[in-house]
Parts: C-alpha cells; structure tokens; sequence
C-alpha cells in the first residue's frame, strides 16, 4: 500500500498540549479540568497520529457503559478523521464499534459492563479511559493489568471533570501527589481552547452567577465541594407568563411530565425558558398521585395544555402512548442517556430559575433536593437523593425543549476547514507514516 503523505501544522492543536503530542513514554496520562477544554479531542488526535507512526498497534478505548461509547468518543474518533480526510482510508465497523487505520492498526470501543468481552482481548497497546470519575478503582486497576503487550510505549489515557474529592481519582493523583518518572498530569479549562465558540464560554461564565460552586468545577476544573442542597440558582417571584412572552418574543415555552401513580406523585411543569438571558421561569404546574393516563390527559387539556409538545419520561412508553388516545397528540418521550440526570442538573444549573408563588410543590422541591453525603469523607458527592424530585426531573425533561433547534458545541470539530491537514506531497514540517 501506498504511503500516507501527511503534513500536520500545530494549528490544529491547543497549545496547552502540544508538548505532550509526542509523549509515548509516560505509561499514566492524566487529562482533567473544566468543561470545554479539549481534552478529550486532543487525546484522540495524539492517538490517531501515534497509531499512525507505529502500525498493528491495539488501543482499548473504554467507558463504563458501552452504550455510551458510540455517540461520544467512537462519534469523536470519526468526526478527526474525517476532519484529517482519512475516514474513507480507514475500515469502521460500527456494529463492532472498531475502527481500523489504513496501517492495520484498530482502536476498539468496549464498555466496562461487557467485562468478559473485554478479558478476550489479547495483546492490547494502549488503553484510552474516557469519563475515568465513572468507573471504580479496582476496575483501573484490572485495566492496568491488561497493559501487557510487547510493543514499545505502552500509554493509558484518562480524562475527567473533577466532580468530588471523595472519588477515588483524587486519591490516586491528587492527595499525596504521583510519580513524575511514569505519570504525567494535565490541567486545562475552557480558557485553553481556542476554537470554542463565544456562546459556549458565556454559558460557563454565566455559571458563576447562577451557582459559583458548579462553576469551580465544571468551567474552571477545580475540585470543589458542592453544597447540600442541589439547586441553589432560584427565587420565588410573582410574574405574568403571558406579558413576558409579548415582551421577548424569542423565548421559548416548554412543558413536561413525570409519571407516578401510588407511592409517587406525577407531576407536570410548564416553563418558559430565555436562552439570551439564561433565565427559566416556571409558571404553572400540578402535582397529584392516584391519577390514570386518561385523567393525566385531562389535567393537561384543562389547563390549556393539550396541543402543546410536552416532553415525558421516556421509562413509560406505554402511558405515553395511551395519553396520546386521550387527546394530548404531542406528548413524546424526553430523550434520556447515561448519565441524564447529572447532565440535566448541570444544563439546569446554567439558568437563574424563578418560580410563580403558585407552584407550591416546585418550590417544597427547590428547597429540598439534595446530594448525597459521603459516609466516608462526609463530603456531599455527585449523587441526587430520589427524593424531592418530581417537579424537578420533570423541568429536567422540559429543558429538552429549549435546546431543540439551539446548537450545542460538546463535539466541536476543531480546526476544520482551516487547511491545517494536507494529504499528499509534504512540504517541510510534514511527515510521512
């Protein structure tokens, strides 16, 4: 086969990490800090053009769920190179989640919850850990151990946001400090990458207000300890829905429900939402446990709702559907991931949230909905308590609806359409594989 003719300029690159392009020799990589750094995107490429160098190398790329893999790093590994006009060289199996290199060397995707699949791969190079506060210590440490190949430069890659001081990463590398001889530890923030769009930093620094402590974490990467109480960016206020949305025209109405039945209330939000300002105004609700599906229905069409798209918990297809029968056609289930709640409390936590006086049962919520303490460190951790929670996770369905139709930069394609990647003859500074 024909060479690859590849030049590469640092454009492409966020200065805070060129100097660990060509690192192979630390085997403990640490990339960690705030959100919108780039950390995850660099790793990618120091990997692509490593595997580049050396041919029939074997990279593990891990998450704790497999289910999360396709849509985040496997999506990040295309999206490079694809950007670099090396995707239609490479052989990706997407059913296997493998991508092959023209070289023959082959990045495989496995989530830690198919732990058998992954004890059958033999000979493995280099392990990439994505998400690395997700998975336990024993488990890194079983990762570590299949670092055995033969092969020269054998390298793990984590990357991380700093959630708690009781995770155990914080232990590992932070604590007491590591070893410089085989570790290498990396901090960046948004501040670090240079190809974020303008909206994307002023959501991180809008954070500051709205709740100080989530912005030390997630915009500038430090580890924080968070409050009790989950969501501290509210206040009660007596406002006119109707008046607010004759004076900004551009704000967006969403509406949501949560399922209960027995033990558990369904409780149901209607919100506006102005992604100018970074406000949420929640201006009705109701909140009722015994209710069937057919007289959920009618709680919604008597309030005036019944046309609207309300979004729903997706875990109740079955009455979701049933709804729909019973005069509401829009209802649609809420898409939920790995890892929704978090992500929704963050994307929440972004807004100052103002409540009607008349959601009684929001505000009880507000004023109690809390994280779970550490038995341990008797930190508050990363982790809701289910209680309190009905309204809220169902303002957390309804925040779907103020991201549809707006765009959102976790997978920014950094540096495309820059002409920094050539493929063909090199000029000086280029390099071969």
């Amino acid at each position: 086969m024909e060479p690859l003719k590849i030049t590469i300029k640092k454009e492409i690159f966020n200065d805070a990490y060129l100097p660990q392009l060509q690192n192979y020799q630390s085997r403990f990589n640490v990339y960690y800090g705030g959100a919108g750094s780039g950390k995850s995107h660099f790793v990618v490429q120091k990997m692509i053009l490593k595997y580049l160098e050396f041919p029939n190398r074997k990279c593990l790329v891990i998450r704790k769920v497999g289910n999360s893999l396709r849509d985040s790093i496997f999506e990040l590994f295309k999206t490079v190179l694809s950007d670099w006009q090396l995707l239609n060289r490479c052989e990706v199996k997407d059913s296997l989640l493998h991508i092959i290199l023209p070289n023959g060397s082959i990045f495989i995707f496995k989530g830690l919850d198919d732990s058998e699949k992954i004890k059958s791969i033999a000979n493995i190079d280099d392990i990439i850990v994505e998400e690395c506060t997700e998975i336990d210590k024993q488990e890194f440490s079983q990762l570590g151990l299949r670092l055995r190949s033969k092969n020269p430069y054998n390298q793990i890659h984590v990357m991380f946001n700093p959630i708690s001081k009781s995770n155990w990463v914080y232990e590992m590398w932070f604590q007491n400090g590591y070893d410089s001889s085989d570790t290498v530890v990396i901090k960046t923030t948004y501040k670090d990458n240079k190809f974020l769009p303008d909206d994307y930093i002023n959501a991180l620094l809008k954070m500051k207000e709205t709740d100080p402590v989530y912005y030390r974490i997630y915009a500038l990467g430090e580890f924080a300890s968070l409050d009790k109480l989950i969501y501290t960016n509210w206040e009660e206020l007596d406002f006119n829905w109707r008046e607010l949305m004759k004076e900004r025209p551009y704000v967006i109405a969403s509406f949501a429900l949560d399922f209960g039945y027995i033990n558990d209330p369904s409780a149901f939000v209607a919100m506006i939402g102005d992604l100018v300002h970074k406000e949420i105004y929640i201006f009705d609700e109701f909140y009722e446990k015994g209710l069937m599906n057919d007289a959920l229905a009618q709680k919604i069409i008597k309030k005036g709702y019944g046309k609207e798209i309300i979004f729903a918990d997706s875990a109740e297809r079955k009455s979701i559907d049933e709804i729909k029968k019973y005069g509401v056609p829009r209802i649609k289930p809420a898409k939920k991931g790995k890892d929704s709640i978090i992500n929704g409390i963050q994307f929440l936590k972004q807004f100052k949230i103002y409540v009607h006086p008349s959601c009684v049962n929001t505000i009880e919520e507000l004023k109690n909905y809390a994280w779970k303490k550490d038995k341990i460190t008797k930190e508050y951790i990363n982790v809701p308590i289910d209680m309190y929670n009905h309204c809220l996770d169902a303002a957390r369905y309804g925040a779907q609806g103020f991201k549809i139709g707006n765009t959102t930069y976790d997978r920014k394609i950094y540096g495309k359409g820059k002409g920094v990647i050539r493929i063909g003859k090199t000029k000086r500074g280029g390099k071969v594989f």
